[in-house]
């Protein structure tokens, strides 16, 4: 066997080695989120890129539809209220602003159409503190967007999984 063959072996083994600790581990990527109703309505006051980011996990990681008239839906998800806000953590010795908190707090419940209660009123809240500099006004500014459309993303999803999870089976004793 030559260098380069043994060299090759063994980088390959050390490439794959992680991986296979993850698959022996039972690591697996999420996947879809199963829920038991076939078509939602989103209503509230939802701003317009949080109601975009639910219909689009709803599509995407779901086998339901969205529904336009709550009338025909089998669940209506209410967003009773969608806030985003930002403030100031710190001052430097100049009296400027050196950190910031930003927050948003996505406000929900969950009914079906006779009125009964999935998920009762529930509040998804979400915080990140930054640093802040003013001769990097503009790159803050994009990283403040670039984390508000992540967490809309993730808020979308985690109201998803607790209507999910509101529905679950209960577990039958034996």
């Amino acid at each position: 066997m030559s260098v380069n063959s043994l060299r090759r072996a063994i980088l390959g083994f050390m490439a794959t080695a992680p991986f296979s600790g993850l698959i022996a581990c039972g690591y697996r990527l999420r996947g879809m989120v199963d829920l038991p109703f076939k078509v939602i309505a989103i209503t509230g006051n939802p701003s317009p890129p949080l109601r975009a980011d639910l219909q689009t996990a709803i599509l995407t990681g779901t086998d339901a539809k969205v529904a336009i008239n709550p009338k025909g839906a089998d669940l209506i998800l209410e967003i009773t209220n969608d806030i985003n806000g930002r403030e100031i953590l710190a001052y430097n010795l100049n009296g400027q602003v050196s950190a910031y908190r930003l927050n948003i707090r996505v406000g929900f419940r969950a009914y079906d159409l006779a009125g009964s209660e999935i998920v009762p009123e529930a509040e998804i809240y979400m915080t990140r503190d930054m640093d802040f500099t003013v001769s990097t006004v503009l790159a803050t500014d994009a990283q403040i967007q670039k984390f508000l459309t992540l967490r809309r993303k993730d808020l979308a999803i985690q109201i998803l999984r607790r209507v999910a999870a509101a529905r679950a089976p209960q577990s039958r004793a034996f």
